[in-house]
């Protein structure tokens, strides 16, 4: 841990007061993989609504093509992963890997996988399946280190999405909004009859980090926002701090127990009608579809504000782990999930499009059509509260930042606690 980095942590506390990898060459297993069983574990976070339903589409698949084979579903409940991350890294420390996991595509995969030796490479596959032709260059770069590529993209998620309940909209004559002066606009107007204005579930304060990469976006534009994962552009600078100032004025107009809510229960607050909106990433159309929810018919949908034209970008992989107990079941799942078959079970459920380019897009709702359409053409930046655009520590501590500044509104504190976290993650200079 470097001293900017140590710097930071009484900083924080006190702000909060005041409110084994092994290695070697393995044989590879041909395409086939004939006569695979045995126990098969697949470690992950998804245990609700359409991401629950939507893994169990696609282990049905693999069930079908590996009859033989004992699928352990091993899942860790918190949103984003957050707890699920803890167990996982405590059990590959420990040298007790699950057989494959999933693990954000960029630098939460590259960073604490990869780079640490945990993961062995698969290049292997994606030759013989020939998935580099069917795999946007954008996505493959995400899952790839020095030449190699380490895990298969399950999908694509777009998290700066605005979700808002029609029925709401449609009584006071409103229109979605396309800038946060619009955002504010319809606050007034339904709170003035007690409707929440934003729905938010922030418990493990993730929801809120997501939130605030949208802010960000919206505030300092794709190219802006890039900068500063390059180093170029401070955590001080004044566009940031315009970042988390228009952040917590967002925050006046959230459900009171936000702090008490998973994502989902949030998002069950514009089911119900006790809130007119809600920013999350597209796993929350899975969960509309889960309650029986249409596309443009009860719900509607927006880039979050002052974000058009740029989609942040949120992958779930799976990979190899190095000592994978069943390493021939964990490679045919593999081989499942990068199918045409399986990317096209699994994604209609989960709310997601597809990572391959050549699935059936009649499968897909008009949601998800639309997100195709904006991922084709739109600026792809990487998600900060999703692992994609900073490694793990640095999330980690981020989030202890992002409560602090929902206890105290401190600007200039939390901009200056993230710089240095910035510096000591090697990110900042």
């Amino acid at each position: 841990m470097g001293k900017a980095r140590l710097l930071v942590l009484p900083l924080l506390l006190a702000a909060l007061l005041l409110t084994t990898a092994w290695t070697g060459q393995v044989a590879i297993v041909g395409p086939g993989q004939e006569g695979v069983s045995g126990d098969f574990e697949i470690f992950t976070w998804w245990t609700a609504g359409g991401e629950a339903d939507g893994l169990n589409a696609l282990l049905e698949v693999f069930q079908e093509r590996y009859p033989d084979v004992n699928i352990i579903n091993a899942t860790v409940a918190g949103g984003a992963g957050m707890n699920a991350r803890a167990v996982l890294k405590t059990r590959m420390l420990g040298g007790n890997p699950p057989d494959t996991f999933q693990v954000h595509g960029g630098q939460e995969l590259i960073a604490s996988y990869v780079v640490t030796g945990y993961m062995e490479p698969i290049t292997f596959l994606w030759e013989e399946e020939g998935w580099l032709d069917v795999f946007p260059q954008d996505l493959i770069d995400m899952v790839s280190y020095e030449g190699e590529i380490y895990s298969v993209p399950a999908n694509v998620h777009r998290s700066n999405v605005l979700w808002y309940n029609k029925a709401i909209f449609e009584e006071y004559g409103l229109e979605p909004p396309e800038t946060w002066d619009d955002f504010f606009e319809i606050c007034d107007v339904v709170e003035a009859d007690g409707i929440t204005c934003l729905s938010l579930g922030d418990v493990g304060i993730w929801a809120t980090v997501h939130l605030f990469e949208s802010v960000l976006v919206s505030e300092l534009g794709a190219e802006g926002y890039q900068a500063l994962w390059n180093g170029e552009l401070d955590w001080t600078s004044d566009e940031v701090k315009g970042a988390f100032e228009l952040l917590y004025q967002i925050l006046q107009h959230v459900n009171e127990d936000h702090g008490a809510l998973s994502w989902d229960q949030a998002v069950q607050l514009v089911v119900d009608g006790e809130a007119a909106m809600n920013l999350m990433g597209d796993w929350a159309e899975g969960y509309f579809t889960s309650v029986g929810w249409t596309p443009n018919v009860e719900y509607g949908w927006v880039p979050s504000p002052g974000t058009a034209g740029t989609f942040i970008v949120v992958t779930d992989t799976f990979g190899l782990p190095l000592g994978a107990p069943n390493r021939d079941a964990a490679i045919a799942f593999l081989r499942v999930l990068g199918s045409v078959e399986g990317q096209d079970a699994f994604n209609p459920l989960k709310g997601s499009i597809p990572a391959r380019v050549d699935t059936d897009r009649s499968l897909y709702d008009e949601y998800l059509q639309s997100s195709m359409d904006d991922f084709a053409v739109d600026t792809l930046v990487p998600s900060l509260a999703h692992g994609s655009a900073a490694p793990e520590s640095f999330g980690a501590d981020f989030g202890t930042v992002m409560s602090v500044f929902v206890a105290t509104g401190d600007v200039d504190l939390v901009s200056s606690a993230a710089q240095q976290i910035c510096v000591a993650n090697g990110i900042c200079q």
